[in-house]
């Protein structure tokens, strides 16, 4: 609670002094500026519903009335904590995350078709490995994004991933020079470039 209060003792002088509040007013912090933003939190509160309605699949006015009360009350609570903002709610990426989910469905199947062909072939085709290779994204939201990617492609799992390098365990050396050749790496770097 001590960390926010300067920031909410700037906004009570705002508001205090009736000064008009503009979002791209020099006075105010970045992160005061993401407070007047509902982008996230209507985000939030959509995703939240549509989970509740798909699981609970009721029209009955009491229970809706207790979905809206306990999703309005994770919401305030999130609200409170501050954990809504760009990478619990990533609705910047909304527009070119099916395009990517797309490729790497089809780069899971394949995947999958090479484990099988390992399993058919038993021990002697495959040599497990312990690499690290280099990710070039920017921001922390998009390096996972591509350590996830790896770990959903059957036969590599990143077990860390250390600022801007990746490491991975990988049924056979083959998946480790894919990765290397960086096709992954550079469909996760484009998804995060066209934001």
């Amino acid at each position: 609670m001590a960390q926010h209060e300067p920031s909410l003792n700037r906004l009570n002088k705002l508001i205090g002094n009736g000064e008009k509040m503009r979002l791209n007013d020099d006075k105010l912090t970045p992160e005061e500026k993401n407070r007047f933003l509902p982008s996230h939190a209507l985000s939030l509160c959509l995703t939240l519903s549509l989970f509740w309605w798909i699981n609970s699949n009721y029209s009955n006015p009491l229970l809706l009335s207790l979905g809206a009360a306990s999703i309005l009350l994770v919401l305030y609570i999130a609200n409170r904590m501050n954990v809504i903002d760009h990478e619990s709610q990533p609705i910047h990426l909304s527009t070119k995350m099916p395009g990517y989910m797309l490729w790497l469905a089809k780069e899971i199947i394949i995947a999958n078709i090479s484990v099988v062909k390992h399993i058919w072939l038993g021990n002697s085709s495959i040599s497990p490995t312990l690499a690290t290779i280099d990710a070039t994204q920017r921001t922390d939201l998009t390096k996972v994004i591509y350590a996830n990617s790896i770990t959903l492609t059957p036969g590599t799992v990143a077990v860390g991933l250390d600022d801007d390098r990746v490491i991975i365990h990988a049924l056979s050396k083959e998946n480790i020079d894919i990765l290397k050749a960086g096709k992954m790496d550079r469909r996760v770097t484009e998804l995060e470039n066209r934001c």
